[in-house]
């Protein structure tokens, strides 16, 4: 096979055939130069066909758009957190629900980090494919899961924060740590571990945090007004307002003297 799908001998496509590799070609061209700076033609000579030939089988660029959503809803339709991890989900293994969520998650960029970049473009020009995406996929994954942390909330073993919180906190260090790998620093300069051990300390943070067992109940221990000890009382121990009361006694004291003196 050549490198625009074609044989060899230059044997013709059949229709489907040839319009899988469109959406190939178009996708890749997206994301290197986003949708607005690859036109038609480019895509025809990309795919080692004609512009008409592109637009026999997609007869607007929209529709390209589309096809290539589609595409990509066909190989990630996994995207469903409840299929993904439904046995940890079935015996209330937060752990696992949330280790194997990250390493799917980061697998699949990994393998296909095309798709990202085009995603990104989409976003930064606003182009219609990033809302249907948002709409079929990322909806899907704060509802999903984000049942699941309310539900483990009712039963008291999550804290109570917006399940929608604890959804975006853990989606950020997902695809902020792909975002890097893919895109920002494709040596791992900063940070080179496997998609295993990212995964399984994602986890481990968002179910535990970072904080010490100690550093963890001050910190959910009642806030104190300055100057007060652990009680509620004073840091000096003199109780509140012993200080003004002494001051005011003395007050008093004075001036029944001065009244006894002009007598």
């Amino acid at each position: 096979m050549t490198s625009n799908g074609a044989g060899a001998n230059g044997a013709r496509m059949a229709g489907e055939d040839r319009r899988l590799q469109i959406v190939r070609v178009a996708m890749r061209l997206f994301s290197q130069r986003g949708f607005r700076g690859t036109t038609t033609k480019e895509i025809a000579v990309a795919a080692g066909v004609s512009e008409a030939m592109v637009f026999r089988h997609f007869a607007t660029k929209e529709e390209l758009y589309s096809a290539i959503l589609d595409y990509k809803a066909c190989l990630h339709d996994s995207l469903d957190p409840q299929q993904i991890v439904a046995e940890a989900i079935a015996r209330k293994d937060d752990r696992a629900v949330f280790e194997g969520l990250a390493l799917d998650a980061l697998t699949q960029h990994d393998g296909d980090p095309e798709f990202q970049r085009l995603l990104l473009y989409s976003a930064l020009e606003q182009h219609e494919l990033a809302h249907m995406f948002w709409e079929k996929f990322v909806r899907r994954i704060y509802r999903s899961l984000g049942n699941y942390i309310g539900e483990r909330q009712r039963e008291g073993a999550i804290i109570h924060i917006e399940p929608a919180v604890v959804v975006r906190a853990f989606i950020g260090m997902v695809m902020h740590h792909s975002l890097n790998n893919n895109l920002w620093d494709r040596k791992r300069s900063l940070l080179r571990i496997s998609n295993e051990v990212a995964a399984r300390e994602f986890a481990n943070i968002l179910l535990h945090g970072v904080a010490t067992g100690s550093r963890r109940q001050a910190a959910s221990a009642p806030t104190r007004l300055a100057g007060q000890g652990a009680a509620g009382k004073p840091a000096n121990g003199r109780r509140n307002g012993l200080k003004m009361n002494t001051t005011s006694s003395n007050t008093i004291k004075q001036n029944s003297k001065r009244k006894r003196s002009r007598k």
